[in-house]
C-alpha cells in the first residue's frame, strides 16, 4: 500500500504526503510518486484524491511524514495538492496534480483568448 504521513500546522490544518502508484494513463504508469495534500483535515485531504479518481488511497500510520520543504511547497500553491516522482530526482520541480491526471499527449483544457 502507498507509504505516507501527515504534519498538523499551527491552524489546525493538516499536510498529508502519500507515495502512489502514477496512474495509469499517464507517461510511465505505476512509477511511484509523491502526493503532497492541504486540507482542514486528514479525511478531507483523502477525499480530495478519491474525487481526482484515486480511489484506493488510504493513510496507515505516519511512516513518511511530509518534510518541512514539502510542507513550504504545498502551502504557497493555490491548489494545495502537488506531485513530484519518488525518489526525487535531482533538483526535480513540483507539478500541479492536473498534470498527473491528465492523459498523455492532453495538454489540459483550452482557454479562450482575451
Amino acid at each position: 500500500m502507498a507509504g505516507g504521513g501527515f504534519s498538523r500546522l499551527p491552524d489546525g490544518s493538516v499536510v498529508v504526503a502519500l507515495t502512489l502508484a502514477r496512474p495509469p494513463h499517464g507517461v510511465r504508469p505505476g512509477a511511484p510518486v509523491r502526493v503532497l495534500v492541504h486540507a482542514a483535515n486528514r479525511a478531507r485531504a483523502l477525499t480530495r484524491l478519491r474525487n481526482l479518481g484515486l480511489r484506493a488511497v488510504y493513510l496507515r500510520g505516519n511512516s513518511q511524514p511530509p518534510t518541512p520543504d514539502e510542507i513550504t511547497a504545498v502551502l504557497h500553491h493555490p491548489d494545495g495538492l502537488l506531485w513530484r516522482d519518488a525518489p526525487q530526482a535531482a533538483q526535480e520541480l513540483w507539478h500541479p496534480i492536473r498534470a498527473l491526471m491528465a492523459p498523455a499527449g492532453h495538454p489540459g483544457p483550452v482557454r479562450p483568448a482575451t
